[in-house]
């Protein structure tokens, strides 16, 4: 009787063992981004002619990876052109590298550059379109340039009277928020918006606060209708199915991003010219590190990368752990090291950082501490105006 109870006891919990292991796999697979959410959608595309915001991200997870574009014209929407963020269509530009206009091969489509002088539709541009669709993913930091793409999409739209409809993504970042706040007067196409490093936001919900913080020139409102995530929470991982632009290859660099993109305005090599980049940082002397990695010239992710074909040696950053937070670590870490001073930061880094006061309490020798006690009545502000604009939990 007593091993019949066992035996019973044993199937009993593998049983719910199984039940979890399945509700798991099965709650992550009904995570639905807006693009895959056509029945909210379509609707309002019949008839209507459609102007798209896409690249390499704009695809549908669950539907084999097919493209927004592609699904789009089997259904009979009237897609006129494609715009196209940093890195082009396909997403094989490098970072900074003019976009050109061009042809889709596959679809016959125009597809019309908003990376290099021309960041924003024109008025010729947009003048044949009803609607305009902006589908791409974002990963959550200040200075990843698709929502400021998204700002002046908005902003024409606004302008010209045209509606726009944002399909939802998750956002891999956003279950905190962290890092200084955006000081007035140092805006740009890195930081245009008054929030921290890492907003907390998915691209629906920054564009609703967007609106309702009248961010826009003249205070414009857009004609928004946003297409939200299913089934998705902030805190819930969220492998993403194809990379947001070529030098973020991993889930892993999109954690660190937000803390390792900072090296971009100083004079250390944050692994570009690698196949991990955002992964590593160093410099051509040994007294950065004992790890070590030659930067070179790789096609469709890095040209020309600092310090190209130089031995450089410092911190290997690819052990550490996905649930990775913003950190100045590495920033103070390989200043320290460097003994540099003014000559460690480019005059990138503020630009970069977003106000000219961080660079001061790291040459004053504040301790990461210090800092981010300064960060704090800003972050509070910020954290209470963001509430209004939250779709998800």
């Amino acid at each position: 009787m007593k091993h019949m109870k066992n035996a019973f006891l044993s199937h009993f919990l593998i049983g719910l063992l199984l039940l979890a292991t399945f509700t798991t796999t099965d709650s992550l697979a009904q995570i639905l981004t807006g693009a895959e959410q056509s029945n909210l959608y379509l609707p309002m595309l019949q008839g209507k002619k459609v102007g798209l915001v896409g690249n390499q991200t704009s695809i549908l997870p669950q539907s084999d990876n097919k493209h927004v574009v592609d699904f789009l014209l089997e259904k009979g929407i009237q897609i006129k052109k494609v715009f196209v963020p940093e890195h082009g269509f396909r997403g094989t530009a490098d970072a900074g590298e003019k976009v050109d206009n061009s042809i889709d091969q596959k679809t016959g489509l125009p597809i019309i550059s908003l990376y290099g002088t021309n960041k924003k539709p024109t008025a010729n541009q947009i003048q044949d379109l009803d609607v305009i669709i902006f589908d791409l993913q974002d990963v959550g930091a200040r200075f990843f340039t698709y929502i400021s793409t998204m700002h002046y999409v908005m902003e024409a739209c606004a302008e010209q009277g045209k509606k726009m409809i944002i399909f939802d993504r998750p956002n891999p970042n956003g279950g905190y928020v962290d890092g200084p706040m955006l000081k007035p007067g140092y805006e740009s196409f890195v930081g245009m918006h008054p929030i921290p490093v890492v907003h907390g936001l998915t691209v629906g919900e920054l564009a609703q606060m967007i609106n309702g913080e009248k961010w826009l020139k003249g205070g414009v409102s857009t004609d928004l209708e946003v297409i939200p995530v299913s089934n998705w929470t902030r805190d819930q991982a969220y492998p993403l199915p194809v990379k947001p632009s070529p030098n973020l290859p991993s889930d892993l660099a999109i954690k660190l991003y937000p803390s390792t993109c900072l090296f971009e305005g100083t004079v250390m090599s944050l692994g570009r010219g690698t196949y991990d980049p955002f992964q590593m940082y160093g410099y051509p002397d040994p007294k950065f590190g004992e790890f070590t990695f030659t930067p070179v010239s790789i096609e469709g992710m890095s040209k020309t990368p600092p310090h190209q074909d130089q031995l450089c040696y410092g911190v290997d950053l690819r052990g550490e752990s996905m649930n990775h937070q913003f950190t100045l670590n590495y920033l103070l870490d390989a200043y320290q090291k460097s003994g540099m001073r003014e000559k460690f930061f480019t005059n990138f880094f503020n630009t970069l950082a977003g106000t000219d006061e961080l660079k001061k309490q790291i040459l004053a020798g504040k301790t990461e501490a210090e800092i981010r006690e300064s960060w704090k009545a800003g972050l509070k502000e910020y954290k209470q105006k963001r509430e209004k604009y939250l779709i998800y939990e």
